[in-house]
């Protein structure tokens, strides 16, 4: 039997044979009974899960030249007539083919007319998002006022696709995915009715691939069928349908998992040699870690899972994984997939999703398998812990030399290398008053030293930091943060990309800028509340933040290095504050704001 044959053989008639929509099923025979037929009806759904059947169904019914009645009858003219399509006044249109105004006037324009065969004029528009505003503008007045022998059935994916002002006028109902268990009974039946012979395994991965969809699931299973020499197999379905087995699937989990680029590689070069297309078997990937997620966070969810053949096995490798992990392969692969759908080469890009998760498990094996880090790794913790104690140290002597009251050397540390009274200790007076700091994206002081904090962020920790192992963790998956804020909201993601990390410490990372509007754009607290959220998600650090700063300050300090720690002291009740720099002329202002800091050159006469 082809294709077209089986199919058409078990496309519903009734509303007893369709198979899952049981509360929608209910309502339109309960309606029919009670005469309480609406002028218009939207029915949306996936596809395959039977909204232009119901509609049909629903069209016999109210036809039926025994009815108006809860089942269509199907050997009456009027029903056999709509069955074979040739009853005038049940006409079907596909919305994606008939989109413009001029079908929508024509219906318009005939729809006044009294049905001329059967008790009521049906209109099955199909795929109706596919309209244009015009069209639906058309539409929109017949649907206000219809004659009362005309019934409207909207079937569409997209129900969001569609105005407001449509849906208001239809009684909507939502078709819902055919469930599992619901789905391989029918195709157990059929096999029976057909006698085909088709193990169970067979079947449920039949189901599963469909996405509750009856009507796929129809199609796949005559393709099953036709592909079997005799009785259909789990082997024969994954074969005809381009999915991954099960051992083919134990042995790429048990490469990745073992971090084996070797054997990764030569089980992708497999795949394809034996005609799997790239998507296809990183879409299973998805599927089948997803599977190992559920299996390790619900206790008995064999159930929920989607591939599970040998349930020892794939307990045994749920346990072999830590569920860290597996939600930042899950991750990778999902963003892989989405770039596959533009890829001029998805094989290359299915082996680079799979170096990629080899390479997350390297970078983070201390943590999510609770393996040593690498050597590169522990000499780098090394010199951090090495250098952490230089500053312990010169910590110690610097308060050493304050408990002997040593201020003198101390009030001799020239102004702008990071030493500031406090303004609570600063005595006032006439010539106390500090030059003045440039604001966040604000100008310099004119005649200051290097300013490490003209920026109002305190540059010299994140100097010191700039070598930090969590820096360069920071900097190397960069990039990937940048990702999740384009997925948040391109438009931040437009204005953090021209900036660059330049530093962090343990719960902040520092953005450099070149230009002014973009730092203060990325500066607003609606951005900044996305772009904090999306580095705690990153980096997995509770507190995370970020702060700004231009590159040419950045510059600057960097080349300056920090003040050295033993100089900075605080002002004591009796000690002279520094002399107050001079202010900038009114001339240099005005030529800042004219032309920008970057344009201005101030020289001394002298």
């Amino acid at each position: 039997m082809s294709h077209i044959a089986l199919y058409r053989a078990w496309r519903p008639q009734t509303f007893q044979d369709m198979v899952g929509q049981k509360h929608i099923i209910q309502t339109l025979q309960n309606a029919i009974s009670e005469q309480r037929i609406s002028h218009a009806y939207l029915f949306n759904g996936p596809r395959g899960t039977g909204k232009t059947t119901a509609a049909k169904v629903f069209a016999k019914a109210i036809n039926c030249q025994s009815g108006p009645a809860r089942e269509p009858c199907n050997s009456c003219d009027a029903c056999r007539g709509i069955t074979d399509g040739t009853i005038m006044d049940v006409i079907e249109i596909d919305a994606a083919s008939n989109r413009g105004i001029d079908e929508i006037r024509d219906i318009r324009d005939k729809v006044r007319y009294a049905p001329s065969e059967v008790r009521f004029k049906v209109y099955i528009i199909d795929e109706v998002h596919m309209l244009t505003a015009e069209a639906f503008n058309a539409l929109l007045k017949t649907l206000e006022e219809p004659p009362g022998h005309v019934v409207f059935i909207l079937a569409t994916t997209e129900p969001h696709k569609l105005p407001a002002t449509i849906i208001s006028r239809c009684q909507r109902f939502d078709f819902r995915q055919v469930s599992l268990e619901e789905q391989t009974a029918r195709l157990r039946f059929i096999c029976e009715d057909e006698g085909l012979e088709a193990d169970e395994e067979a079947l449920v991965y039949i189901a599963r691939l469909s996405d509750g969809g009856m009507r796929d699931a129809i199609s796949l299973l005559e393709q099953v069928a036709a592909f079997a020499a005799g009785r259909m197999t789990l082997d024969d379905a994954v074969d005809v349908t381009g999915g991954m087995a099960a051992e083919q699937f134990a042995q790429l989990a048990e490469a990745v998992q073992h971090r084996d680029v070797a054997a990764v590689l030569e089980l992708v070069n497999a795949l394809a040699l034996a005609g799997k297309s790239a998507d296809k078997c990183l879409e299973n990937l998805i599927y089948y870690f997803r599977d190992l997620l559920l299996l390790k966070l619900v206790p008995g969810g064999e159930s929920m899972t989607e591939r599970i053949v040998d349930g020892g096995r794939f307990r045994a490798m749920a346990d072999a994984y830590e569920q860290e992990r597996l939600f930042s392969m899950i991750d990778v692969l999902h963003h892989y997939q989405v770039e596959m759908k533009h890829a001029l080469q998805p094989q290359t890009l299915l082996e680079v999703a799979l170096l990629k998760i080899c390479t997350l498990a390297d970078a983070s094996s201390s943590e999510m398998e609770g393996r040593p880090a690498d050597p590169s790794s522990t000499a780098a913790d090394s010199g951090a812990l090495a250098e952490l104690k230089r500053q312990v140290e010169q910590l110690e002597r610097q308060l050493a030399q304050l408990q002997r009251g040593d201020a003198g050397q101390a009030r001799r540390t020239p102004p702008g290398t990071g030493v500031r009274a406090p303004a609570a200790a600063s005595p006032s007076g006439p010539g106390l008053a500090q030059a003045p700091q440039r604001s966040q994206g604000g100008r310099p002081p004119a005649n200051g030293a290097p300013g490490i904090r003209r920026s109002g962020v305190k540059l010299e920790p994140y100097v010191q930091a700039f070598h930090s192992p969590e820096f360069q963790q920071i900097r190397m998956r960069w990039s990937e943060a940048l990702q999740r804020v384009k997925e948040a909201g391109i438009s931040i993601h437009a204005w953090l990309i021209n900036g660059e990390p330049v530093s962090a410490l343990p719960d902040s990372v520092l953005v450099a800028f070149k230009n002014t509007i973009h730092r203060e754009t990325t500066e607003k607290p609606a951005n900044r509340e996305v772009i904090e959220r999306v580095l705690r998600d990153t980096f997995g650090i509770a507190e995370m933040s970020f702060a700004t700063v231009m590159l040419k300050e950045w510059q600057e300090a960097a080349q300056n290095g920090p003040a050295p720690a033993e100089e900075a002291f605080e002002l004591q009740p009796g000690d002279e504050p520094p002399a107050r720099e001079e202010q900038r002329p009114e001339w240099v202002e005005e030529a800042y704001k004219l032309f920008g800091e970057e344009l201005v050159v101030v020289q001394d006469d002298e």
